[in-house]
């Protein structure tokens, strides 16, 4: 057995505190969906808004390095994408996604516009944020919906929201905060793991 070949073990994926992003993947602008580049002149159309808020985890203590994704409508419910056949009249200076990640103590922020309303397979879609977290010792991303309540009768005809439990509804409620400089703010903190009554609802993807 001395000169037996060695056949070396590599970790698997769930043997990891993955997942691990490059340096390259965030760029300068990526939260900022208001402009389709870093150079680009922010959209002029619909309301700008800023969107904050933490990830944290079981004892509500911070995430850090924590990546959000957001996608979502342009002002008048568009998505510059083929399977919105209305893509062809979407805002053309609006990305709708965009990228952030969390600092030691959880935290993240996003800039965008507050997005439209639109009909999806006949039934009127709420303004929301879809929202994607992908975090050290997630196997795999998370995702969900979130709402502003400035619209609670179109939150409560959401197909998608109507999916959670009536009683849960408010834990995908962003909250509406002070504007700051003329920018009004929304905020919503996650809870990838807690008390049953207090977890953020994800959908099964």
């Amino acid at each position: 057995m001395k000169n037996a070949p060695l056949h070396r073990r590599y970790p698997l994926s769930q043997h990891t505190i993955g997942p691990f992003f490059p340096p390259n993947f965030f760029q300068a602008a990526d939260h900022d969906l208001t402009r389709v580049s870093e150079n680009a002149e922010p959209t002029k159309n619909g309301e700008h808004i800023a969107i904050t808020g933490l990830v944290m985890k079981e004892g509500r203590l911070p995430v850090s390095n924590a990546i959000l994704e957001i996608w979502q409508a342009d002002c008048s419910g568009r998505f510059r994408h083929p399977l919105d056949p209305e893509s062809e009249k979407a805002d053309p200076d609006f990305l709708g996604w965009g990228r952030a990640r969390t600092n030691v103590e959880g935290a993240f922020s996003f800039r965008s516009i507050l997005p439209g309303s639109y009909e999806e397979d006949g039934r009127r879609r709420a303004p929301h944020l879809n929202v994607q977290i992908m975090a050290a010792g997630l196997m795999r991303p998370v995702g969900t919906t979130l709402y502003f309540p400035d619209f609670p009768d179109l939150n409560a005809e959401d197909p998608v929201l109507g999916l959670v439990p009536e009683e849960l509804h408010h834990r995908l409620v962003m909250r509406a905060g002070k504007s700051d400089d003329g920018i009004r703010t929304y905020s919503f903190d996650f809870l990838l793991r807690g008390p049953a009554d207090e977890e953020t609802p994800f959908f099964e993807t």
